[in-house]
């Protein structure tokens, strides 16, 4: 009866390079939990946020409101707290302000027991230049790969 939900953030691996990864637990209502399992979620333009206690927001993840609920429906772009260990949270922090990285939401899933958990991702925007060499480098694969399997036959 598990349904394999997984929505991810496709821009994010040209976009930015990645220097660690977490898997975070997510805090939602009720509505947005279903709305997820409908894969009615978005997070290509998110990002998280500590505020001033320490504690982790995605910012800018969109939920659809939930088709079948009535007037306690849940707001699509509301912030939702992420969960994680207290020391991974404050080696985070620590990174975030000293580096100047970012925090990249990366993957949504639903796990084994249905909850819901958001892979993130520490990470370094890329230059230009940067991202030509990703083109350049995909381009060639797809070049070497069309090569091989002209070769085989």
């Amino acid at each position: 009866m598990q349904q394999n939900i997984n929505i991810k953030n496709k821009r994010a691996r040209f976009e930015y390079e990645f220097l660690d990864t977490y898997t975070a637990g997510i805090v939602l209502s009720g509505t947005e939990i279903k709305s997820i399992r409908q894969s009615k979620a978005s997070i290509s333009e998110s990002f998280c946020e500590f505020n001033d206690r320490g504690e982790l927001f995605v910012i800018n993840m969109q939920i659809d409101e939930y088709s079948h609920a009535s007037h306690f429906n849940h707001r699509p772009k509301a912030e939702r707290k992420l969960l994680l260990n207290k020391r991974e949270l404050k080696k985070l922090e620590k990174e975030v302000k000293t580096s100047g990285l970012t925090i990249i939401p990366l993957k949504l899933f639903l796990n084994d027991r249905g909850l819901a958990k958001l892979q993130i991702a520490l990470a370094k925007g890329k230059k230009l230049y940067d991202k030509r060499e990703t083109i350049k480098d995909r381009d060639n694969k797809r070049d070497l790969d069309r090569i091989k399997k002209n070769f085989n036959r």
